[in-house]
This record gives structure tokens, C-alpha cells and sequence, in this order.
């Protein structure tokens, strides 16, 4: 196949599995032994450690089996490393001397520029030594001129250095770092390659951070003009933020398990973060700047494995379900102008909600339902496309309004001045999929919310209690109706083909990416648990299961709310309630 030699590394059976945790010769060679933190404890690493199964090997790295062990890390990085699934052509250390030799042959490392993809991104040392630094950047360079694709990697300068404590030669940091560029494991990449990609991520980190650390993100938007700024650094936190004895061990279970539990850890931190804050909260103070102290001095708040724990005790979803809202995070970005090729942003990304008005809510109070809503949407500013003030109180006219436009916020103010509303996934015209009988339809990232007097959200109860169901793919059925329970009766009960088992929605449109928190994605205990928003001719109803979260006849008049299972909400006004004023708001595209 072509003239390009093929080496085949043959290797023993005990080469290939034991590891030795003597002193590792060779290794070392680029570190500062003065910083770097002492072994505690002589390692207990299994010698068969590499035989054993991968759920045992997560085990292991997570409790710290070789945490201490500079020497047992040495020996183990690489071979985890080569177990990466990767592309078929990947540079390798023959290559790297190859190309270094060329480059760097006759000339200093000086007189050759870093690669344009670390502009602007940290290139964090740690402990290296000066003949280490100049070997990490000779490991840049090289990699810039292998993968001329990568256009703005801030995770990768990091990664480099850190496994150069841990390397024999450059050469096999290089090749550590190559595979990790280059792998392909399907929903589970490591190192984010272009700006497109990068900010995906930390939109999603924001959408995870809004769902798993509501008191955090309340924090944040109170005090931050620009919450997705804030969580735009996330990844800064990690590395080059933590102190060197904590960054070797995130990297330890990255190796492992991919970017999601970089997502996991840093959450755990955000959450730490919001217990060290004062009661006083942080009006006034520089919110970026104290999460960057916050994680520089973690040592002093907590352990590194009471944070491994408190990361590896949240419940994510599956890294499948993560991977479909990083997706749809990066179409929202191209739509708005973001290319694969940009290395940085040419615009602000945030919307300005100063000229944003409304004779329902504030913009400040605005603001706090933005900072709400899954962060792909947030990059557009409003667009009021229905009021009951203008457009007048008509279900039609609602309907006739609304259509086309996904998602929708519901903004509701009574005529006692409580303010409450829902954000709605989906298009108002899947209610006519279901012919005669009107379904529930939607998807998890549906919410129903509170503004005055106390401004509080309530999501699906699957976000808070993912024990409730298993993602798992099920086969296409009907969507669940909202049943006899329904106040205004516009829908009957659908039938369903498994009588323990939720109903599934309909199925998407061809070639459309299946959307985030779809229920089709959960096995659910019953149909109560996921009854979103429904609508027909006698009005529209928001949650189900045990009663409505929101229910308004066809006259938009008059509503009702109570607690419901599908959200787990109270009451979001007095129960029975008389309209003063309805909005709906879509959003802007560019």
C-alpha cells in the first residue's frame, strides 16, 4: 500500500500488562524535582493492571491507585495511551524525530514561532525544568506543522506538559499527544481542535452547569453582565488552574474516560466554589477572577479526592445524550456566523438586554430567564411574536402566531402582579401530528418558572432524579396524551403498547439531528413523567401528571396551576387565576 515503511512493535505478554513501579530510568529528565510534590506513599499499583476490565480501571484511577506514584505513572501513561482508538495514519515518535530533526536540525527553537492555533491560550509549565520547556514547545511546533487542521486547541498545551513529566523522551510526548488529537472513538473525544468546537463545549458546560448547579449558575448570573463569558473559562479552571498535584490526577481519569469528566470535575469545583462564597454574595467583585483564585488555592477549601468524588457523584446523562447537545450547540454557533476554520471570535456572542422591553417583565428580570434557557438558544436576542395587549385574546391568534418558531418563552402576568411563565421546546404545531386526539409532545429541556414575587425554576424531574429512567433507545410508539386528568378537556388518553412502560413521540423529521433530552432517548417509569405541553381548540396545558403546571382556556383569560409530576412543581401563582397580560417570545435568528 504505497511506499511508506510500516514498523510492527512486537512486545511480550509481560510487557505489554505489568507495570513496574521501581524508578523509571530515563523518565524525569525535563522536570524541576524541587516543585514537584513528594510520593506520600509507596504505590500499590496491580502489576496485571492493565488486564483488567475497563470499568476496573476507571475504578482505579478515580480512588487514586496510582496517585502518588511518579514512577508508576511513567510506565502506565503510554500504554493507556496506545489502548486510544485513533486514526488509521497517526504520527508517531519515528515521525517526530523525523520532522524535528528537519526542523530543529541547524537552527534554535527560538527562531520558530508557536503554532497560530495557541494564540491566546495558556501554555501552563508546571513543574518542567528549562530543558523541559523547551521541549514542550519543540512538541507544539511539530504538532502545528502534523495537524495543520487544529486552529484553536486551548486544552492541548496543557495536556502536552503535563505528559511530558511522565515521558521518556520527546518523542513519546509527541506520540501520547498525537493519538489523543487523532482519536476517533465515537462520543468521546479528548482535545477540542477549533474555536467552533471549543465554544460548543463551553456552552454545553453552561447548559450542565445550569442543570446540575442551579444555586452556582443563580449566583453567577446575578453578579456577571455575560454568564456565558464566565463559563467560557471553564476549561481554564482545570488547566492550567489547579496546582499541579491536582491537574496529574483529572489527567489521570481523562486518559480514561474522555472529555465528559472534565465536564463532571469542573462542575464538582463550581459547586465547591458556591459553598466558599460568603453570604453576602459577590455584588461588585470580578466573578471570573474569583473562580480563578478560588481553583488556584483549591487546597485550601478541599482534597483532590473529595473533589474526584463529589465530580464522579453527579449524575450526567449518557455521554451519548451529551454529545447530541454539543452538536446542537455548534449549528446554533455556524447559524451565527462561526466557521470550523475561525480561530476567534470577530463579534460578541452575548445578547444585550438593554433595549429589550416588555409589559411583562423587566430586563433584568429578562436577563435571569435568558441565563435560563439552554445556552445555544441564549446567543439570540428576543422576538415578541405574540401579546395579548396587541394581537388581542385568541387561541387562534396564538396558534397563528406562534407557528414556526422552536423554541418559545410563555411569559404570564395575573392579574394580582405574580409573574410566571414556561420555556416550550417545540413548535406549536406538533399538536396537529395527533389528529383528533391531541398529545403531549416536547422534549426534557421544557421548564415551567416563576418570576415575582420569588424567581425560581422548575425542570423535568428526570434532571434531578435521573434514577427515574435508563437512557436507553426504545421503539417509535404514540405519544402519551394528557389523559382524563385534563381540566379542559381537549385531549383523550392515547394508547400505549406497553402498559408499564412511557410512550414514545412521534418520529423526527429525516436527516434532523435527534434533539437533547428527547423522551424517545429514556426508559420512564410512566407517561405522567413526561407530558410537556399539549394544545388544541379549548386551550393549551404545560405539564401533567397529577395535575397541570399551566393550563389557560381558550379565551386566554383564565388559568390554573398546580403541582404536576412531569416538573415537580408548586403552584406557580394562586391556583385559579385571571390573565392581565400574556407574551410569547421567540428568537431572533441572524
Amino acid at each position: 500500500l504505497g511506499s511508506s515503511p510500516v514498523t510492527i512493535v512486537v512486545t511480550s505478554e509481560a510487557d505489554t500488562w505489568d507495570i513496574d513501579t521501581s524508578p523509571c530510568l530515563g523518565c524525569g529528565q525535563f522536570v524541576d524535582w524541587d516543585k514537584m510534590p513528594e510520593e506520600r506513599q509507596a504505590a500499590q499499583i496491580p502489576r496485571d493492571v492493565l488486564g483488567r476490565s475497563p470499568k476496573e480501571l476507571k475504578r482505579l484511577a478515580r480512588e487514586g491507585c496510582w496517585g502518588w506514584s511518579h514512577a508508576g505513572r511513567a510506565r502506565l501513561y503510554p500504554r493507556l495511551i496506545q489502548q486510544v482508538s485513533c486514526r488509521l495514519v497517526t504520527p508517531d515518535a519515528l515521525v517526530y524525530r523525523d520532522v524535528a530533526g528537519r526542523l530543529f536540525g541547524k537552527t534554535s527553537v527560538s527562531s520558530h514561532p508557536l503554532p497560530e492555533f495557541l494564540e491566546g491560550c495558556p501554555m501552563p509549565t508546571y513543574c518542567l525544568n528549562p530543558h523541559g520547556v523547551t521541549a514542550l514547545k519543540k512538541i507544539l511546533i511539530c504538532v502545528g506543522t502534523l495537524f495543520p487542521d487544529i486552529t484553536h486547541s486551548p486544552l492541548l498545551p496543557a495536556l502536552a506538559a503535563l505528559l511530558l513529566h511522565y515521558s521518556e523522551d520527546e518523542a513519546q510526548c509527541f506520540e501520547s499527544i498525537s493519538r489523543l488529537v487523532a482519536s476517533n472513538a465515537p462520543h468521546a473525544g479528548y482535545i477540542d481542535q477549533s474555536f467552533l468546537a471549543h465554544q460548543a463545549s463551553c456552552m454545553t458546560f453552561g447548559d450542565l452547569a445550569n442543570k446540575h448547579c442551579p444555586a452556582a449558575h443563580k449566583l453567577i448570573a446575578s453578579a456577571a453582565d455575560n454568564v456565558l463569558e464566565v463559563y467560557s473559562e471553564w476549561l481554564s479552571w482545570l488547566f492550567p488552574g489547579l496546582p499541579f498535584g491536582y491537574a496529574v490526577r483529572v489527567l489521570d481519569v481523562f486518559l480514561l474516560e474522555g472529555q465528559k469528566v472534565l465536564y463532571r470535575i469542573a462542575l464538582a469545583l463550581l459547586k465547591q466554589f458556591r459553598l466558599s462564597v460568603a453570604p453576602a454574595g459577590l455584588q461588585g467583585s470580578d466573578i471570573k477572577a474569583e473562580l480563578q483564585a478560588f481553583v488556584r488555592n483549591i487546597a485550601e477549601h478541599v482534597t483532590v479526592d473529595k473533589v474526584l468524588e463529589r465530580a464522579f457523584g453527579i449524575r450526567l446523562f449518557s455521554r451519548k445524550e451529551i454529545w447530541l447537545l454539543q452538536m446542537a450547540n455548534r449549528k446554533a454557533l455556524m447559524e451565527r456566523g462561526i466557521t470550523v476554520v475561525q480561530r476567534r471570535p470577530s463579534f460578541h456572542l452575548a445578547v444585550d438586554m438593554q433595549n429589550f422591553s416588555s409589559s411583562t417583565v423587566t430586563a433584568q428580570e429578562m436577563r435571569l430567564v435568558w441565563s435560563w434557557i439552554p445556552e445555544r438558544f441564549s446567543l439570540f436576542p428576543p422576538l415578541l411574536l405574540f401579546s395579548t395587549s396587541q394581537d388581542g385574546c385568541s387561541l387562534q391568534r396564538f396558534y397563528t402566531c406562534c407557528e414556526g418558531y422552536e423554541p418559545t418563552v410563555l411569559l404570564i402576568k395575573t392579574t394580582e402582579g405574580e409573574v410566571c411563565g414556561a420555556f416550550l421546546s417545540s413548535d406549536w404545531s406538533e399538536r396537529k401530528k395527533s389528529g383528533a386526539t391531541s398529545g403531549f409532545f416536547g422534549t426534557g429541556e421544557c421548564f415551567v418558572f416563576t418570576v415575582r414575587p420569588e424567581a425560581e425554576r422548575y425542570e423535568w424531574v428526570l434532571i434531578k432524579k435521573p434514577e427515574l429512567a435508563k437512557a436507553v433507545p426504545r421503539p417509535r410508539q404514540r405519544s402519551p396524551s394528557p389523559g382524563t386528568e385534563a381540566r379542559l378537556g381537549p385531549c383523550r388518553d392515547s394508547r400505549s403498547s406497553s402498559p408499564n412502560h412511557l410512550a414514545v413521540p412521534s418520529p423526527q423529521r429525516r436527516g434532523r439531528l435527534s434533539p437533547f433530552l428527547a423522551v424517545r432517548h429514556f426508559l420512564l417509569p410512566s407517561k405522567s413523567a413526561s407530558m410537556f405541553m399539549c394544545g388544541s381548540r379549548d386551550g393549551i396545558v404545560i405539564g401533567g401528571g397529577g395535575g397541570q403546571a399551566l393550563s389557560l382556556d381558550a379565551s386566554l383569560l383564565w388559568g390554573h396551576t398546580e403541582r404536576c409530576q412531569t416538573f415537580d412543581n408548586p403552584p406557580l401563582c394562586q391556583e385559579n387565576f385571571q390573565v392581565q397580560l400574556l407574551e410569547v417570545w421567540g428568537f431572533q435568528s441572524a
